[in-house]
Formats: structure tokens, C-alpha cells, sequence
């Protein structure tokens, strides 16, 4: 047998304890730094990142749960849209609408002395489409012909107004009108992209 060995087994009980209390007592602490406190560090990470996870799903849930209403408002706000697409018409719906006008104005009493439309203004989304305008009746029929633009579906803003050549015939009072009619038209995508490279 080892010597080495021989002399431990020839030492006192108490030397043997000892010795052995101190050889756990490295096995631990080695074990401890060894083992035990890069599990203790890992496995705070990994709550740190299940907290982080967590929080994240919470929130997650918060928005799944208000999809529902989301999507309410999302429908409205297409409803809301299209409400507001009808109110400009596109290129095609001008001359229509510009008849409107002029039936409203006739239905009025009102004789049409000009009716010119200008170049049309390109704005973000949409353009304005002026027309001037030039009415000659009655002060009531000029009134109902105002009232008559604003009651139409369409947006038509009538500007510039100015009353010339106020006229009493056989109890009659006629009057001249000259005013600026804008109505505004929605652009298409083709037509925003061509005024964006200009």
C-alpha cells in the first residue's frame, strides 16, 4: 500500500474527522462557486426573460382583446370614408354635378348670363373646381339659389358674391350676380403620384 495512504489510516480519529470535514467542506464550497452560483445566475436570467415574456403576452392579450373594438372602429372609419368619397365626386361626375348647379339656378328663376369654369387647383387628395358664375333675378330666387347649392350632395362653396346692377321693373327688383362656385373633386392615385413628380 501507499505510505501515504498507510499514514493517513494510522492517524487519530479526531485528525481523521477533521481532515475529512475539511476535504466536504472544499468539495462543498467548489461545488457552490463551481456549480451553484452560475445555475443561480442562469436561472435569474431566465425569470428576468419569463417576466419580460410575460409582459409581453399581457400586452399582446390587452390588444387581442380590444380587436374586436378595433375593428368596429376601423369599419366606421371606412363607412366614415366612403360618406366623405361621395361628397367629392371624381372626374367623371363633374359635368353632372356643374348641371346640378344650373338647374338649381333655373329652378330658382334665375337666367344664367355666365357660366365658365376655370382650371381646376390640384391639392393633396383632391382639387378645387371653380366656376365662375353670373346670375341675373330676383333677390328671393338668388337666395333660394344659394340655399339651393348648399343642400346639395356634393360640397359646392360659393365665394367672391358681388350684386351689380340692381333693377325695379313693374314692381319687380332684379339683380346681377357674380360669384365663385368651387366644388372639389377626388383624385385618383395616378393622378396624386403625377402631381407629386411635378
Amino acid at each position: 500500500m501507499d505510505p501515504r495512504i498507510d499514514k493517513l489510516l494510522k492517524l487519530p480519529k479526531k485528525q481523521k474527522i477533521a481532515l475529512l470535514v475539511v476535504i466536504v467542506a472544499v468539495e462543498a464550497v467548489a461545488l457552490y462557486w463551481g456549480l451553484y452560483l452560475p445555475r443561480q445566475k442562469e436561472l435569474q436570467e431566465l425569470r428576468a426573460k419569463l417576466d419580460s415574456v410575460q409582459a409581453e403576452v399581457q400586452e399582446k392579450q390587452k390588444i387581442a382583446s380590444n380587436l374586436p373594438k378595433l375593428k368596429k372602429e376601423y369599419q366606421q372609419l371606412q363607412k366614415d370614408l366612403e360618406s366623405a368619397l361621395t361628397e367629392l365626386p371624381n372626374q367623371k361626375e363633374i359635368p353632372t354635378l356643374l348641371t346640378s348647379i344650373t338647374s338649381v339656378g333655373k329652378n330658382a328663376g334665375l337666367d344664367f348670363l355666365l357660366f365658365k369654369p376655370r382650371a381646376e387647383v390640384p391639392r393633396d387628395f383632391y382639387a378645387d373646381v371653380p366656376v365662375d358664375i353670373s346670375v341675373s333675378g330676383s333677390f328671393l330666387g338668388v337666395a333660394n339659389f344659394f340655399t339651393a347649392v348648399g343642400n346639395l350632395p356634393r360640397i359646392v362653396n360659393i365665394t367672391d358674391v358681388s350684386f351689380a346692377d340692381i333693377k325695379t321693373s313693374g314692381g319687380r327688383t332684379t339683380v346681377k350676380v357674380n360669384c365663385l362656385a368651387t366644388t372639389f373633386r377626388f383624385l385618383d392615385k395616378k393622378e396624386t403620384k403625377d402631381e407629386k413628380k411635378k
